[in-house]
């Protein structure tokens, strides 16, 4: 069996190009009345939120090609592509066109594989580092850019209860060697499923976190409290807070600081926080870092050790 260990380097994002304050969201106040909850944007950590009047194909090129550009790898020597999105053109008539142009804004020609993710969600960016790695740690593939993007389709939905929402993008290379000088190897990933409530909303059960975190140090040794930092999805802080806690992490693990700079990017959360932890000189080597991602129905989390 292969043990090469498998890198993810170069982690990178774009956000929409117009900031707003929360209270830029259409019929902010009407929402908040709908939703039966108290005008208290101290507590949920409602801040800013950007906006695009992009194209996903625009989001994620510009995402792709920041990481690109960061690694320093030349664009022929990627041979794998995953697109994670919640809105892939409805007809499969459209899905060509859609990938032939972030395959040619991105400059890939010698990509062999071309995948998407879609079903899972709000998890779809770390359900996509799974497969990533899986493939190159198979062999069948060296180097491969995963990338995720994602917009609010109705502004009426900018706020839901559990998030306030941007648009954007986020993205990183997975492959055989470090590419840059901002590398992770990817030591394992780890699902955890409850079909009986997917879809349910507000239904984040921690017994799934408890679970993906079993499953990573049965594979790894490495348990909770041994985690460096916690990189989690930009939920509202009471719902990130409690939930994190009840799976065993302390709040001095927590990185929340995005939840009032950003809101909730979709499936990007995690590697924006990772993003933000590289430029702000907080990773340390050797550092453990899990990327982990809830809805309901299923939680999903990738376990990262910094080398470069």
């Amino acid at each position: 069996m292969d043990t090469s260990p498998v890198l993810l380097s170069a982690p990178r994002y774009v956000l929409g190009e117009i900031e707003e304050p929360y209270t830029a969201v259409q019929d902010l106040a009407a929402r908040v009345a709908q939703f039966a909850i108290p005008m208290a944007p101290e507590s949920w950590g409602w801040g800013s939120f950007f906006r695009t009047e992009g194209t996903l194909v625009e989001l994620a090129v510009a995402s792709g090609n920041v990481t690109l550009d960061a690694s320093g790898a030349a664009r022929d020597t990627v041979d794998g592509l995953i697109i994670c999105t919640s809105s892939f053109p409805r007809s499969v008539d459209d899905h060509a066109g859609f990938l032939g142009s972030v395959l040619d804004g991105l400059g890939l020609t010698k990509v062999a594989f071309a995948g998407g993710v879609t079903l899972n969600r709000c998890n779809n960016l770390l359900a996509a580092l799974h497969l990533a790695r899986c493939l190159v740690s198979s062999g069948s593939h060296r180097l491969i850019l995963v990338v995720a993007a994602d917009r609010v389709v109705d502004e009426a939905a900018r706020l839901e209860k559990f998030a306030l929402f941007s648009d954007g993008a986020a993205s990183c290379l997975v492959g055989a060697e470090e590419q840059g000088s901002d590398s992770f190897e990817v030591l394992a990933s780890a699902s955890a499923q409850d079909p009986t409530v997917l879809g349910v909303r507000d239904e984040i059960d921690s017994r799934l976190a408890i679970a993906v975190n079993d499953e990573l140090e049965r594979t790894t040794g490495v348990s909770p409290e041994k985690v460096t930092a916690l990189l989690p999805a930009n939920l509202v802080r009471p719902l990130t807070t409690l939930k994190e806690r009840q799976a065993g992490f302390t709040p001095a693990q927590l990185r929340l600081g995005n939840v009032e700079r950003i809101g909730h990017c979709f499936a990007n959360d995690p590697v924006i926080n990772l993003a933000d932890l590289v430029a702000s000189g907080e990773g340390e080597i050797d550092g453990l870092y899990l990327l982990a991602s809830s809805v309901p129905g299923a939680r999903h989390g990738v376990l990262l050790r910094k080398v470069s």
